[in-house]
């Protein structure tokens, strides 16, 4: 029996990267012989055990062969006859196959170091083909790996494009799509993810409203990048800029949606996007599994961004509502994540990247003056709830018109 640290441990260690989650592959050994040395069976696929000291994942040598459609269709042999060379062979990319023994040995048997060095994902065999998970995860490593130059070899992008036209992407299950998709949201430059997807056809598989986003121009004198599509990927990048959590990340991504929509007589104007986006991203969040708070989160935002935008001009009631439906109220987080949402729409455009966006804080004054009254100020004897709801809705439109008008003169 012989354990061999493996994957991305040994892979960020040679870029010099910190090393989170450490794997290992054990060659040689039987489940009964690992339970007996007191390793804890978890493994449901395949097996896999917890070290009974560190907890880090052991799984035994294992060569999978192709038997159904989608992520699961494997028959697998962990037999103790499977060899590391076998077990790397089966892995996706050349960098995530490299192996550590524990005299510190490096074993490499398909050039993984020499692929860091040129900064190439490049995909170990043919096998590749027979896992379509691999289409998001070479999209999610080049994302996570931009900034060091990487790139996927020419003959990598062709097995994801043949994949794409095979009709397997269809067979994952949504949530293997959005796990992949909401790590890939995390990076620095998340634009590159959806950008490789497109090259390959799986974002117009998986993703449809996004991808149709592309090639819809908009005015060029509010954006001057035109490509509503390419406004969406750099409004991410500045969400990702701004360190913003995901769900503002998926919002950023949704927001313009409705564009995709917009009859071409009346482009590169987009009239009414706003409230024609949100069944788009209802569809799209549910289809995926996206979870219920980035969904509502993504429904705030593509319906009122715009109002956001001109939250100066807007009347005193009308801001009153908009801050109501942002629960500016009562959802102090939900609140912020939504103007966080609107600055990196604000910013994801050519030319306006570090722009200042006094909207958020004008919302955020307004919201607070009014927070100030409440019911039981404007109460009086034999009020009901409807009057009570008028008059209070009345009274904060006041105190933020008079806070607009002292803020003018101040």
């Amino acid at each position: 029996m012989q354990r061999y640290l493996v994957g991305g441990a040994v892979r960020d260690a040679l870029l010099g990267l910190p090393v989170g989650e450490r794997d290992w592959v054990v060659v040689g050994a039987t489940q009964p012989e690992m339970e007996a040395q007191g390793y804890r069976a978890v493994g449901r696929d395949f097996p896999v055990f917890l070290h009974p000291e560190t907890q880090e994942e052991h799984a035994l040598a294992r060569t999978e062969r192709k038997s159904g459609r989608g992520y699961r269709g494997f028959v697998v042999d962990a037999s103790p006859d499977v060899t590391l060379e076998e077990d790397l062979r089966r892995r996706d990319l050349t960098v995530n196959a490299i192996a550590r023994a524990e005299d510190g040995s490096l074993i490499d048997p398909w050039g993984g170091q020499a692929d860091l060095q040129a900064r190439l994902l490049r995909h170990v065999s043919e096998a590749f083909v027979e896992d379509p998970l691999r289409v998001l995860r070479v999209a999610r490593f080049a994302t996570r790996f931009a900034a060091f130059g990487f790139r996927i070899a020419d003959e990598t992008m062709a097995l994801m494009r043949w994949i794409v036209a095979s009709g397997e992407m269809q067979a994952l299950a949504a949530e293997r799509v959005w796990k992949e998709t909401e790590r890939a949201l995390m990076h620095d430059r998340p634009s590159v993810y959806f950008e490789i997807l497109r090259q390959c056809g799986a974002l117009a598989a998986l993703m449809p409203e996004v991808d149709a986003l592309f090639g819809v121009p908009q005015r060029a004198d509010y954006h001057p990048e035109i490509d509503t599509g390419l406004h969406c990927l750099m409004a991410l990048d500045q969400a990702a800029r701004e360190q913003a959590p995901a769900s503002v990340r998926v919002a950023v991504l949704l927001h313009d949606l409705g564009k995709a929509l917009t009859p071409e007589v009346v482009l590169p104007g987009h009239r009414g996007h706003e409230e024609a986006g949100v069944p788009l991203v209802e569809a799209f969040c549910a289809r995926l599994r996206v979870p219920t708070a980035y969904r509502e989160l993504a429904v705030a935002v593509c319906r009122d961004h715009l109002l956001v935008h001109r939250a100066h001009r807007l009347r005193p009631a009308t801001l009153l509502r908009l801050i109501e439906r942002l629960r500016g109220f009562r959802d102090g987080p939900f609140f912020e994540q939504a103007l966080a949402a609107c600055l990196a729409d604000a910013r994801g455009r050519t030319g306006y990247e570090d722009a200042d966006y006094p909207s958020a804080d004008h919302l955020r004054g307004a919201c607070a003056v009014a927070a100030r009254i409440r019911a039981s100020d404007i109460m009086e004897p034999g009020m009901k709830g409807p009057e009570i709801g008028e008059r209070l809705a009345q009274a904060r439109a006041a105190a933020i018109q008079d806070w607009r008008e002292g803020t003018s003169k101040g």
